[in-house]
C-alpha cells in the first residue's frame, strides 16, 4: 500500500497551534512526534537542508535573538538546556581568607565573590582541564592546583580616612579611600602557561567592574586569594554562561473576516503596537463580491503587519465583536531563541558551543549503541 500523501493545506494546519479562548488546540498526540498514520515520514538530509532555516534578528554581544525554523521541540529545547547547564566556564570555587575585618561575613562575601561573571581567552578557558573536588569519604582525592586547572585571583583592600576630604564632607567615597570595594578591585595573577593564554584584553577579569563587593570604613581591611575553576551550570547556577537562554514560538494570526472602521481601530489596540496595521479599502475590493467590504471603499480595514511582535495576550478574544473574525495560533516548528550572554562568551557564540556539545553527545550515544550491538 502506497504512502499518503497530505494536501499542502493539510501540513499548513498541521504547523499550527491553536490558541482559542481558554483552550490550547491541535496539538501532536503522534507516538513520534510529526510522524502520521499511514505516511512516510523517512528522515532525509536533503529535505531537511531543504526545510530548516536560520534568521537573525538581532546580534549584539551579550545579547541575541533569532529563529531556527523547522526544527522539532525537542531538539530545541535540547539546545536551550545545554546552554543553561553544559557549556563550561570558569568562576571562584575556593575562596581563601587571609584577612576580613568589614562587617560581612566570610562565607557571605566568599558566596558574592563566586556569583561575579568572569571574562577572558576563550582559547585559554578551552585548554584549561577540569579541576576534581575532593570527596567527603576521600579527602585527598581531588585534583592538585595546577596552572592548567586553577586560575588564581586576590583581593586586597584597606579602607583609610582621606587627608585630602573637604571640612563638613558627607560622601564616604571622598570622605575615605577604597570605603567600597568593587570587582574592579580583583586582580589577576598568571602563572605557568597561563601568561601565554590569558594576556592583555584575554586575562581573567571581571565582566562588569563596577559590581559593589563590600563597603569599608577606616581601619578595616579584606585580603583573599580566589583560586576559580571550570564548571558547568548543571553543578552550580555560577557557572552557566547565560543570564537568560528562552524560546518562544512564532505567533500567528489571520483576520478571517473583515474587520472595518471603529472596528479595525479597537482591534489594533488589542494587540502590541507594530502588529495589526490599518490600511484603506481600495476600489477593486469594494467591488468585489462577498468580499465583505462592499461599500466601504476608503474606510479603514484591520491587516496584520508583524506578528512576531505578539505576545499572544489574547486580548482580542475577550470582545464579542471580533468572534469569529480572527484566528490565533501558533507556528509549532519556528522558535523564537534569545540569549544574553553573562560575559565569557558571546551571545551569538554561545548558540554554537551548544551545538557543539550536542555532537559530541550524540557521537557518544553511538558509540555506545556499537558496543552494545557488538
Amino acid at each position: 500500500m502506497a504512502p499518503l500523501i497530505p494536501s499542502q493545506e493539510e501540513l499548513d494546519r498541521r504547523r499550527i497551534i491553536g490558541i482559542n479562548a481558554e483552550t490550547v488546540t491541535n496539538i501532536p498526540s503522534t507516538d513520534f512526534p510529526g510522524h502520521w498514520p499511514g505516511e512516510s515520514h523517512e528522515w532525509a538530509l536533503e529535505k531537511f537542508k531543504n526545510d530548516f532555516k536560520v534568521e537573525f534578528h538581532r546580534n549584539d554581544r551579550f545579547d541575541a535573538s533569532f529563529s531556527l525554523i523547522g526544527l522539532d521541540a525537542a531538539i530545541a529545547n535540547a539546545f536551550r538546556r545545554i546552554l543553561m547547564a553544559e557549556v563550561p566556564t570558569l568562576a571562584i570555587e575556593y575562596v581563601f581568607v587571609h584577612n576580613n575585618t568589614s562587617v560581612i561575613q566570610d562565607e557571605v562575601l566568599a558566596q558574592r565573590l563566586g556569583l561575579i561573571p568572569l571574562k577572558g581567552s576563550v582559547e585559554g578557558l578551552n585548554w584549561m582541564r577540569w579541576f576534581k573536588k575532593p570527596t567527603e569519604d576521600d579527602p585527598d582525592s581531588g585534583s592538585t592546583p595546577s596552572d592548567y586547572n586553577t586560575v588564581v585571583l586576590r583581593l586586597g583592600v584597606e579602607c583609610t580616612e582621606n587627608p585630602n576630604a573637604a571640612p563638613g564632607e558627607q560622601d564616604p567615597r571622598k570622605l575615605y579611600n577604597n570605603a567600597h570595594v568593587y570587582a574592579s578591585d580583583i586582580t589577576f595573577h598568571p602563572v605557568g602557561r597561563q601568561e601565554q593564554f590569558f594576556v592583555g584584553d584575554g586575562a581573567i577579569q571581571p565582566v562588569n567592574p563596577d559590581i559593589l563587593i563590600a563597603k569599608l570604613r577606616p581601619k578595616q581591611k579584606i585580603e583573599m586569594e580566589l583560586h576559580c575553576i571550570k564548571g558547568i551550570g548543571a553543578d552550580h547556577a555560577k557557572f552557566s554562561p547565560v543570564a537568560t537562554a528562552t524560546y518562544r514560538l512564532m505567533p500567528d494570526i489571520k483576520i478571517v473576516r473583515p474587520i472595518i472602521g471603529e472596528d479595525a481601530k479597537k482591534f489594533a489596540k488589542c494587540f502590541p503596537k507594530g502588529v495589526i496595521g490599518l490600511e484603506p479599502i481600495t476600489r477593486e475590493e469594494a467591488s468585489r463580491k462577498d468580499s465583505g467590504y462592499e461599500g466601504h471603499e476608503g474606510e479603514q480595514k484591520a491587516v496584520v503587519v508583524d506578528p512576531f511582535k505578539d505576545t499572544v495576550s489574547r486580548e482580542c478574544l475577550r470582545h464579542e465583536e471580533f468572534q469569529d473574525k480572527v484566528k490565533l495560533g501558533r507556528v509549532r516548528d519556528h522558535f523564537i531563541y534569545n540569549v544574553e550572554s553573562t560575559g565569557q562568551f558571546d551571545s551569538d557564540v554561545l548558540f554554537l558551543e551548544s551545538v557543539k556539545i550536542l555532537k559530541l553527545k550524540c557521537a557518544r550515544w553511538k558509540r555506545g549503541l556499537t558496543d552494545i550491538t557488538r
